[in-house]
């Protein structure tokens, strides 16, 4: 069982529920702390538990050999043995400045959407708010900040045909991922869900009140491979990058 959520309280995942397109079918496909909703041409549950699975078993391994892995916050050091996945969870962590486990969600969410892609031309998975995405049409995301008074009223429009995209999400205030921050949502977007995902918690680990929005922005910014992202600390909101909010 991963760390973050052995120590954290589970919460309902009720924002799956704002899904509204209804060109792509969607699943849900649960493998212990893996929780993913999948959308895709058709149902795809068997092949999806089998991705899960192709990914997680040698990432379990990888842990109970080198428990360091798991509990370091810090980056871990670069390892050419390791599974695929491993590999690019050190990648995104060495890059954002923390420690591998910010980027499992991520990491989980591309390997098992860019091999979903072999049965279906168009895919999104998203795995506790961390978001892998290859459609040929343009989706808007809706950004779910907690108690903030912009959570769910900002959406994020994602338009890259035919290309894969990260959109990844980390909260110091909502959710069981561990952040040592307080803002109420960082979004990242990347070309790699895994580092989408390790830099929403660098970002998020550096905003303990609302003027720490621009030093943010900053942090995330200077993180290569990094296109956009947007900062929701209460009321106020920090935005940087390729971002194209629109208002739901």
């Amino acid at each position: 069982m991963w760390p973050d959520v052995q120590m954290m309280t589970y919460q309902d995942r009720t924002y799956r529920s704002f899904v509204k397109d209804d060109r792509l079918e969607s699943f849900r496909v649960v493998v212990k702390e893996t929780d993913l909703l999948v959308r895709a041409e058709t149902l795809l549950e068997n092949e999806t538990r089998d991705l899960v699975l192709k990914h997680r078993l040698p990432l379990e391994r990888y842990a109970e050999d080198y428990p360091g892995f798991l509990q370091t916050l810090t980056p871990f050091p670069e390892d050419l043995l390791a599974p695929s996945v491993v590999r690019t969870m050190i990648w995104a962590a060495q890059k954002a400045g923390v420690g591998p486990m910010a980027a499992v969600a991520g990491a989980i969410a591309e390997y098992v959407g860019k091999d979903l892609l072999a049965y279906s031309r168009e895919v999104m998975v998203e795995n506790g708010g961390d978001i892998f995405i290859n459609t040929n049409f343009p989706i808007t995301l809706a950004v779910f900040a907690g108690t903030s008074p912009l959570s769910n009223k900002l959406g994020l429009r994602v338009d890259s045909p035919g290309s894969a995209m990260g959109v990844c999400t980390s909260s110091g205030t909502v959710g069981h991922s561990l952040s040592f921050g307080s803002a109420d949502a960082i979004v990242v977007i990347s070309e790699s869900a895994a580092l989408a995902d390790a830099a929403a918690t660098a970002v998020g680990n550096s905003v303990s009140k609302k003027t720490d929005i621009a030093t943010a922005v900053n942090v995330g910014k200077n993180i290569q491979g990094v296109l956009g992202l947007v900062i929701i600390v209460g009321a106020e909101l920090g935005v940087w990058g390729s971002v194209e909010l629109v208002k739901l």
